[in-house]
C-alpha cells in the first residue's frame, strides 16, 4: 500500500506534483488540521476598540505597480498613463508608478513620466525595490530628475520565508536591509550632488509583516531607521505589510498598536499599512489599523491586486466619507473611474462592489423599497440637512449615481418599489392606498413574464390598468353650474349630462349636492349606479404651462365594501375628479372596457429625472 501510494501523483493546473511522504506514509496532517493557527500578540491594555477615524490618512496609490503585476494582460505606456492621470484627478498625492529595476518596460515608463513632465508639482511617485545592490542602482537610474519621489525598498522578514526560503535567522534578513539601506543612502547623496533639487524620500518595508514576530519586526525597522537618519523633519515611512492576510483584523490592529508604541522616535515615522484580501477582510483591517495608530494607507482602486486583491482604497474613502469624515479623494463620478479602470486593466468592477457596482443602488425586495421610497418622502417633506434613507448608507448622488435606478421591479418587489418607479420616471404620486393594489398588479405581472421589469413596463402596466379604462360607462358630455339664494348659507351644485351605457345608448342624468363630486354620485343613481362610497381623493399637475394637465387619483369603496381605485386626467381638475370616479366604476365591473390607443400620460415637458438630471 505504501509503494501504491508513493507511486500517486497529485495535478494542480496541469502540474503534477509528488505528496510529501515519510516512511510510505504522508506526514501532512488531513482537512483542517494542517493548518497551523495565527497566534494573536498579548495586547491586554490595547486602546484601538475606543478610537474613531476622525481624519483622512495619507493615502497611496499602488495600482501602477502591485495592481499593475496582477493582471493578465499588464498595460501598456498609454493606459498606464491614462490611469496615472485619473488617479491624480481623483486626489492621489502618492502614486508608486512601477518596479523599474523588473524590466525594460517598467523602466522606460519610469523615464516617460518624468521627461515628458506628467508629474505634477504637488505629487510623489514612489518606485519599488528589493533590498539588492544591482536592483537598488537600477533603481537610482531610473528616477534621475524626478522631483519628489519615494524610493520603497523591502525584503521580507517573515518566520516561514526565512525557513523556506532564504534559510537565514533574523539577523540575516536584518543584515539585508541594512546593507540595502546604506547603498540607497550613499546613492541618494550622489543623485542629489547632480540634481539638488530632488525631493528624494524613504520607504521600507518588511515583507510579510504579519507574518514575522512583532518584536522581531520593530528591532529590523529601528535599524532602518539608524542608517538612513530618520528625524521627526524629514521621517522615513515604514510600510506594515498584511502581505498575505492571515487573521481577523483585530490581531492586525494589535500588530500595529504593539509596533507604534515600541518603535523607537514614533515621531519621527509615518506607519503606513498595505493589506491585502486573502480573507476577504482587507477593508476592515484597514480601518481598525488606522484606529490603531497607522498614518498612511496604500491600496488600489476597486481592491486590484495579486490573488484575492489590495485593499480598495474607493470603499476606504467612502466608508469615511458616510461617517462625515472628508477623504480627501474625489469620487463625485465614480462611472467614470470606473469605465477607465476597467478599460485600461481589462478587469470589471463586480455589480455588488460597494458603492460602485451596478446594483449596490438597487433595491428588489419589497420591504426595502418601500422604506427607501418613505425615506425619499420624508427627506423631500422636512428639508432635513442629513441624510436619512434607509438602506442607502450614502446619497447615489455623492457619487454621481443619482439618476440611475434605486429601485428595480421583480417578482420579490413590493408596492414601495412600482410607487417609487412612477414618482421617480414619471411624476405619477400615487396615494399610499392605491400603491398596494397597483403593486399586486405589478406582481402579477412579474410573475407571468419571470424575471425583472423595466421603469418603462412599469408604466405601461399603469397606463393599461387605470388610463386606457373607457367602458363600459363613459361621459360624454357634461355641464355644472352653482346656485345659491339669499340668504342661504350653503351653496348648491347642479350636474348635468349624457352618459353612454353598457349597451351604447347615452342617457340623460342629473343631480344636485353640496359639491361637484356629490352632485354627480346623486345623477349616478339615475342610471342605476348606486352603492359607491367615496373615500379620498388627491391630485397633481402632470405638465407645465399654458397646456398643463392635471391627474386625480379617486379611492371608492364598492357595494360589497371592497376598495376600487381610478384615475382621470384633464385640463379641467373638476372634470379630472369625474373621469377618475367613472374610472374606478369601471374598473369595478364585470365588462370594463380598455382601448389601448388612449393618449399616454408620459409628459409633453421634460420629466422629473430629466429636470434633475439638466
Amino acid at each position: 500500500a505504501a509503494s501504491d501510494v508513493y507511486k500517486r501523483q497529485i495535478s494542480f493546473g496541469g502540474v503534477f506534483f509528488m505528496p510529501f511522504i515519510k516512511k510510505g506514509v504522508f506526514i501532512m496532517l488531513k482537512g483542517y488540521k494542517k493548518y497551523i493557527p495565527f497566534k494573536p500578540i498579548n495586547i491586554p491594555d490595547r486602546t484601538w476598540p475606543d478610537k474613531t477615524i476622525t481624519k483622512a490618512p495619507t493615502w497611496c496609490s499602488v495600482d501602477l505597480r502591485d495592481g499593475n503585476q496582477a493582471l493578465v494582460d499588464p498595460m501598456n505606456l498609454e493606459e498606464k498613463l491614462e490611469l496615472f492621470k485619473t488617479l491624480i484627478d481623483i486626489g492621489v498625492k502618492e502614486i508608486e508608478v512601477g518596479f523599474p529595476s523588473a524590466s525594460e518596460t517598467e523602466y522606460e515608463i519610469l523615464r516617460t513620466l518624468i521627461e515628458g513632465n506628467y508629474i505634477p508639482d504637488d505629487v510623489t511617485i514612489q518606485v519599488l525595490v528589493q533590498a539588492r545592490a544591482h536592483l537598488i542602482k537600477k533603481t537610482f537610474e531610473a528616477i534621475k530628475g524626478a522631483k519628489n519621489v519615494i524610493v520603497h525598498f523591502y525584503n521580507s522578514t517573515s518566520t516561514l520565508q526565512r525557513k523556506v526560503v532564504f534559510k537565514t535567522d533574523m539577523q540575516g534578513v536584518i543584515d539585508i536591509a541594512v546593507e540595502g539601506a546604506k547603498l540607497i543612502k550613499e546613492l541618494t547623496d550622489e543623485e542629489l550632488k547632480q540634481y539638488p533639487d530632488m525631493n528624494i524620500r524613504y520607504e521600507y518595508s518588511p515583507e510579510s509583516f504579519t507574518g514575522t514576530e512583532i518584536d522581531n519586526a520593530v528591532w529590523i525597522c529601528e535599524e532602518v531607521m539608524k542608517v538612513m537618519g530618520a528625524t521627526p523633519e524629514n521621517p522615513i515611512i515604514l510600510n506594515l505589510p498584511s502581505t498575505v492576510e492571515c487573521a481577523t483584523p483585530n490581531c492586525y490592529a494589535d500588530q500595529i498598536e504593539y509596533f507604534c508604541r515600541h518603535i523607537s522616535n514614533r515621531d519621527a515615522c509615518i506607519i503606513s499599512l498595505h493589506p491585502h484580501n486573502d480573507r476577504g477582510e482587507g477593508v476592515a483591517a484597514t480601518e481598525l489599523a488606522l484606529m490603531a495608530g497607522a498614518d498612511r494607507v496604500e491600496g488600489t482602486l476597486f481592491g486590484n491586486g495579486e490573488r484575492t486583491g489590495n485593499v480598495d482604497i474607493v470603499t476606504l474613502a467612502l466608508n469615511m466619507w458616510t461617517q462625515g469624515v472628508d477623504p480627501k479623494l474625489d469620487f463625485h463620478d465614480i462611472n467614470k473611474i470606473k469605465e477607465v479602470y476597467e478599460r485600461t486593466t481589462k478587469m470589471k468592477v463586480p455589480p455588488r462592489q460597494p458603492y460602485a457596482g451596478e446594483l449596490v443602488f438597487t433595491a428588489f425586495s419589497g420591504s426595502h423599497q418601500d422604506a427607501i421610497n418613505k425615506g425619499k418622502t420624508y427627506m423631500e417633506e422636512t428639508h432635513s440637512d442629513y441624510w436619512e434613507v434607509p438602506y442607502l448608507p450614502i446619497d447615489p448622488a455623492d457619487v454621481g449615481r443619482e439618476y440611475e435606478p434605486v429601485i428595480r421591479i421583480n417578482s420579490q418587489s413590493g408596492k414601495g418599489g412600482a410607487a417609487f418607479i412612477l414618482s421617480a420616471d414619471y411624476g405619477i404620486k400615487m396615494p399610499k392606498a392605491m400603491q398596494v393594489e397597483f403593486g399586486a398588479v405589478v406582481k402579477h405581472a412579474c410573475d407571468a413574464k419571470g424575471k425583472e421589469l423595466k421603469p418603462d413596463e412599469v408604466f405601461d402596466l399603469f397606463q393599461k390598468e387605470y388610463r386606457n379604462v373607457v367602458g363600459p360607462y363613459r361621459i360624454m358630455n357634461h355641464k355644472t353650474f352653482e346656485e345659491k339664494e339669499e340668504g342661504e348659507y350653503l351653496t348648491r351644485v347642479h350636474f348635468e349630462g349624457e352618459i353612454k351605457v353598457k349597451d351604447g345608448s347615452l342617457v340623460k342624468i342629473d343631480g344636485a349636492g353640496s359639491g361637484p363630486i356629490e352632485a354627480f354620485f346623486n345623477a349616478l343613481d339615475q342610471i342605476g349606479i348606486k352603492g359607491y362610497q367615496f373615500v379620498d381623493y388627491s391630485e397633481h399637475a402632470i405638465s407645465v404651462g399654458e397646456d398643463s394637465k392635471a391627474i386625480s387619483y379617486i379611492h371608492l369603496k364598492n357595494p360589497q365594501g371592497k376598495d376600487v381605485f381610478g384615475i382621470g386626467v384633464s385640463h379641467n381638475i373638476g372634470y379630472a375628479s369625474l373621469k377618475g370616479i367613472i374610472c374606478a366604476i369601471n374598473r369595478d365591473q364585470p365588462g370594463c372596457v380598455r382601448d389601448d390607443t388612449m393618449p399616454c400620460l408620459l409628459y409633453t415637458s421634460p420629466s422629473p429625472r430629466d429636470k434633475r438630471q439638466s
